[in-house]
């Protein structure tokens, strides 16, 4: 993750042509990106406004790590987990996991 030196603010990717560009919201500064950065951010356009929305991959190093059953999967019993609504207000959140060992992601219901 970078940060504008005028601000402090993260610089957001964007596209400027052919180039991914490291730009700040706030103050408009720009600098090129680095392949390193490249590899590590993905641009995702919402369908409501096409704004675009980043996200970071290979975000499981900020997610809990849980004991579970086992992972569908390959049996392995270390999990990353998250929580998530994905339907209705009134109802429970689903509840993620990703196998530290294969990578496969499930989910559960409360």
């Amino acid at each position: 993750m970078r940060f504008c030196p005028n601000d402090r603010s993260i610089l957001v990717p964007k596209k400027k042509g052919d180039k991914t560009v490291l730009v700040c919201p706030k103050c408009g500064y720009e600098e090129e990106a680095s392949q390193d950065v490249k590899s590590r951010y993905q641009s995702k356009m919402t369908v409501e406004n096409k704004n675009p929305v980043v996200v970071v991959a290979g975000n499981e190093v900020n997610l809990p790590k849980v004991k579970t059953r086992g992972c569908p999967k390959c049996g392995h019993d270390e999990a990353y987990f998250w929580v998530q609504q994905t339907r209705a207000a009134d109802e429970p959140p689903t509840r993620f996991y990703r196998c530290t060992k294969c990578g496969h992601t499930w989910r559960e219901y409360e």
